[in-house]
């Protein structure tokens, strides 16, 4: 049968072409217009990584202009707030994102919808209050305690707290609709309309006379949260809606919590494993050299969102393989989840390390001393890529508790090598220890797959395998 790519090709290319390209156009066919679960998972994973890709793209430039309008010391407490934010969202959703991702999937399976509206709205409204007693503990604290930052991050971290419920909401969001692979639902909110939001609202301060501070900086990052995350919020129930059976909710908020709070473990040493390097150089070296660091980070944003679009559009898929025990297809699967992680991180890394110097140069002259730290980071991302996505296949195989070791594990050497190399080696310590702490967890996360799942995730294939079910192991 000939192929939509085929047709085209015929228009557009001449007939050797077509001959020679006739396998990949096949290919390409199969990702774009297949109905198997293997082409659709390719297809969200592509669909995933171009909405990154744009979002990296926008998210580069936006910060070039924020580090260009604000300078390094103001936009060094800005990136520095805004990370410890991101850190602190992440550990106030007490793993109930991932937790929501895997039971919708699983109730969708079974064609349960009082459970799928029970999960989604206990993760809403206990992610809400979480992190609303957090922010309201965080300013408290600033308060009553007001030596305990640096006089310069005081209000921009009060800021940072009024975006944490906000920032809880979107992730529950952002989980209840991959498994339907509401792709536009989940992710163009966060990734594209926010980004571009903050920056819009920044410039449009900025020529109404306000300072180009790391104020009005927060400013425009709490704006832009709660609109889109409202905007968001609205999009999802009306799909919702639309989609999944309008019954009562059935609620089982002790079992979901004590499946979430393993994978809170996983996320939160996931988090501060790859973002505790800015906030300790942050901690301790100076803003303009947390400016340099943090743009070198954001460089290599596009190389870690090839990792990210696999692992959001592949977590249902392994929840769903661990429940039906066909190992042998889970195995091939997950085979292909590594190579769909490993090749383009290598690619984009290469290019990066490349074009690492003049990218640096477009935040300002005095960035450019952050590309050391660039190909160090690039070596500790690929290391990392090699078995794609090996935590989110414990958590969705429920060995939620083995992972959350792991990254613990991890997280402590991070931490003690920040603590040491930092104050020897500045910003090259920070990226030293964070590549070393990643090729660590990479290997500890290998060895507990296979070990706990008798499943080889790692890019160089494994010529035979033993033939015990998933979840038997461990």
């Amino acid at each position: 049968m000939e192929t939509r790519a085929l047709k085209l090709a015929e228009k557009m290319l001449p007939e050797a072409f077509q001959e020679r390209l006739e396998p990949l156009l096949h290919k390409a066919d199969f990702i774009l217009s297949g109905k198997d679960e293997n082409a659709v998972s390719q297809r969200m994973a592509l669909s995933v990584f171009i909405i990154r890709v744009a979002s990296a793209a926008i998210a580069f430039f936006s910060q070039v202009l924020l580090a260009r309008w604000m300078g390094t010391f103001e936009y060094g407490i800005f990136v520095a707030v805004w990370a410890g934010i991101v850190i602190a969202s992440t550990l106030t959703a007490l793993g109930l994102p991932s937790a929501v991702v895997r039971f919708v999937a699983e109730y969708r399976e079974k064609e349960k919808p009082g459970l799928v509206w029970g999960v989604i709205n206990s993760g809403m409204w206990l992610s809400l209050a979480v992190a609303t007693l957090a922010s309201l503990f965080g300013a408290g604290l600033l308060y009553f305690f007001p030596g305990f930052v640096t006089n310069y991050f005081v209000m921009p971290i009060y800021l940072g707290m009024l975006c944490l419920p906000a920032l809880s909401i979107e992730g529950i969001n952002d989980s209840a609709g991959r498994p339907f692979n509401w792709l536009k639902v989940a992710f163009l909110p966060t990734f594209i309309i926010r980004p571009l939001a903050i920056l819009g609202l920044m410039g449009g301060a900025i020529l109404l006379g306000f300072e180009a501070d790391a104020v009005t900086a927060m400013w425009s990052a709490v704006i832009a949260t709660y609109s889109t995350t409202l905007l968001q919020f609205i999009a999802l129930q009306i799909k919702l809606r639309a989609t999944v059976e309008r019954t009562k909710p059935d609620y089982r908020v002790g079992y979901w919590l004590g499946v979430a709070l393993p994978i809170f473990l996983v996320e939160s040493f996931y988090v501060l494993v790859t973002q505790v390097d800015v906030l300790f150089v942050a901690w301790l070296t100076n803003p303009e050299e947390t400016a340099v660091y943090f743009a070198a980070t954001k460089i290599l944003a596009l190389v870690h969102f090839v990792y990210f679009a696999v692992r959001a559009s592949v977590s249902h898929r392994f929840a769903a393989y661990a429940a039906s025990g066909k190992i042998d297809e889970y195995r091939a699967f997950v085979q292909k989840t590594v190579s769909w992680t490993f090749w383009p991180s290598l690619a984009i890394g290469l290019v990066m390390i490349v074009l690492g110097k003049y990218l640096l140069m477009l935040f300002g002259a005095e960035f450019v001393s952050g590309q050391s730290v660039l190909w160090i980071l690039v070596a500790g991302i690929v290391m990392r890529a090699s078995i794609g996505p090996a935590e989110a296949l414990l958590v969705m195989s429920g060995k939620q508790n083995i992972c959350a070791l792991v990254y613990g594990g991890a997280l402590f050497v991070n931490v003690v090598l920040n603590m040491s190399l930092i104050p020897l080696y500045g910003m090259m310590g920070a990226a030293i220890a964070t590549a070393i702490a990643l090729g660590f967890e990479s290997a500890l996360l290998y060895s507990m797959v296979l070990r706990k799942l008798d499943i080889h995730a790692f890019i160089i294939p494994q010529k035979s395998h033993t033939n015990k079910n998933v979840g038997e192991q461990g």
